[in-house]
């Protein structure tokens, strides 16, 4: 009943929404349900169910993760913040796009790679310089960024169309690309370098970074949903944890300039500084609508019509004028009130007569085989062509090796031999007669003919047709169809194989 009732409703509901407009018109909405009793109305933004904008803000920690400097130093960590406001459009339950500002700050520390920055003197200039005495190089990085964010929402992309329970929990997926500007202060109070090192990236076009993380969010009302957010930021950028600058002897590749006193640069080969941010922030949807589209079930609407549909009493007058012959054919409709107990009907409550013979299948003795009426419907005929019809069927029936055993393949003609001998008077008596060739002892041949004329006899039994019509005979070698096979090395194997054969015969 469920079943029916969705698929009867799902698809009109997912294109037009039920409202309070008559509609008149077939030709303006061309569906199944607008005959003009219905009252649909075209989907779109006026005639949507649910909300689609919100507003999202949040905070946490930022740490600097993959970089000369990272904020993982000496087993501890240098703890960062992070604060976001976005702007969020949802594109349909299962996609969105944000624009978001974020800005916060990192604190990361590294030791020089003293060994790495001395052979990269001596490469670029041939000079083999001692690193000397270093310390611990600090830094703290203040950014701000613009991003464009993509949201999928796994759980709704793979919740089940039935699934009834209660919808808090989802899990979204964000990706995207922005632009991001930067302030880095780099400190190393050793004996080689105590002056900071303060680098600068504005926000432009040429700073470009890549975003990309998960979220849980839980649904605290239709207002406001809680959501824990991790997202990884790809700078592409080897300067912004503090440790690299645009004139470092690796990227200037000449000479020995001054900032041949800063080996931090050395640490990592990578040339970009990656961080995460860990966030909890909250969402508030906006709108007059219930639901959001984020948490909309497509299908709600048609669970909630269903289990109307369901428990709806509904008082049904069935059979106004009854049903005379009881045929579960109601008489405001039946063509045929007097049909004999037990037959069955059409549709419009006249018997079936399946082989069209003008008797019913209730008194048809041959139902598939048209038949005159004096004979129960089933076919006259003479006993000698009946014999030569079922010897058909008989010609080429195959047992097993040396055994009584009907191969399958012959399970079709001794099929059709059993519908027509159902079609003759039970009184009458057949013969089934099994012969061999005359390979083999007499008395061999005798008991294998038996065996195998008993087996027909079986299975046609086996098959509606009575046993007191058939009686089993094996007349072995002594009942050859070509008698001149004797011995059978006398004969081609085409006449061998036809004298070993299971006939027919009236007694």
């Amino acid at each position: 009943m469920k079943l029916n009732l969705l698929l009867t409703m799902a698809l009109p509901i997912a294109m037009y929404a039920q409202d309070t407009v008559a509609v008149a018109s077939f030709e303006e909405y061309p569906n199944t349900f607008s005959s003009g009793s219905a009252h649909v109305e075209k989907f779109d933004n006026n005639a949507r169910k649910f909300n689609d904008w919100s507003i999202s803000i949040g905070g946490g920690t930022a740490l600097m993760q993959s970089a000369d400097l990272t904020s993982f130093y000496d087993n501890k960590i240098n703890w960062g913040w992070n604060a976001y406001v976005s702007l969020d459009k949802q594109i349909n339950h299962t996609f969105g796009l944000s624009v978001q500002y974020q800005m916060g700050k990192t604190t990361q520390q590294g030791v020089a790679d003293t060994k790495s920055w001395e052979n990269a003197v001596l490469k670029h200039t041939g000079r083999k310089v001692a690193a000397g005495n270093w310390g611990v190089g600090e830094a703290t990085t203040e950014y701000h960024q613009v991003n464009i964010l993509g949201d999928i929402n796994f759980s709704n992309l793979l919740r089940r169309v039935d699934n009834h329970s209660p919808y808090r929990w989802a899990l979204h997926g964000y990706a995207g690309i922005g632009l991001q500007g930067y302030k880095t202060n780099f400190q190393d109070q050793s004996s080689r370098w105590n002056n900071p090192l303060d680098i600068e990236q504005k926000l432009d076009v040429a700073s470009f970074y890549y975003l990309g993380g998960a979220g849980l969010r839980y649904k605290i009302s239709k207002i406001v949903d809680i959501e824990a957010r991790v997202m990884y930021h790809i700078t592409g950028d080897d300067e912004f944890d503090g440790a690299g600058w645009e004139n470092s002897l690796v990227k200037s590749g000449v000479g020995v300039p001054r900032e041949v006193d800063y080996p931090y640069n050395f640490i990592k080969k990578n040339n970009s500084d990656n961080f995460m941010t860990a966030n909890i922030g909250l969402t508030f949807k906006l709108g007059k609508h219930l639901s959001h589209q984020t948490w909309h079930d497509p299908l709600q609407e048609v669970y909630y019509r269903t289990a109307l549909l369901e428990n709806r009493a509904i008082d049904l007058v069935v059979c106004k004028n009854g049903d005379a012959d009881n045929d579960g054919v109601c008489d405001d409709w039946d063509r045929q009130l007097d049909t004999p107990a037990g037959a069955r009907v059409d549709g419009a409550g006249v018997a079936l007569d399946m082989d069209l013979d003008t008797v019913i299948d209730l008194y048809d003795k041959c139902v598939t085989v048209p038949g005159p009426v004096e004979n129960n419907g089933c076919p006259t005929a003479n006993l000698q062509t009946i014999t030569e019809e079922i010897n058909k069927d008989f010609e080429g029936i195959e047992f097993a090796l040396d055994k009584a055993v009907i191969r399958p393949q012959s399970f079709e003609k001794l099929n059709h031999a059993a519908e027509i001998i159902k079609t003759l008077n039970s009184s009458d008596k057949f013969l089934v007669i099994g012969a061999t060739d005359t390979r083999g002892s007499e008395a061999y041949n005798k008991s294998l003919s038996q065996k195998r004329a008993d087996a027909v006899v079986q299975y046609l039994v086996s098959q509606g047709v009575s046993a007191g019509m058939l009686i089993a005979e094996g007349r072995g070698e002594s009942d050859l169809k070509y008698p001149e096979c004797e011995p059978a090395t006398k004969c081609p194997e085409w006449k061998n194989e036809a004298n070993r054969r299971v006939y027919f015969k009236q007694k």
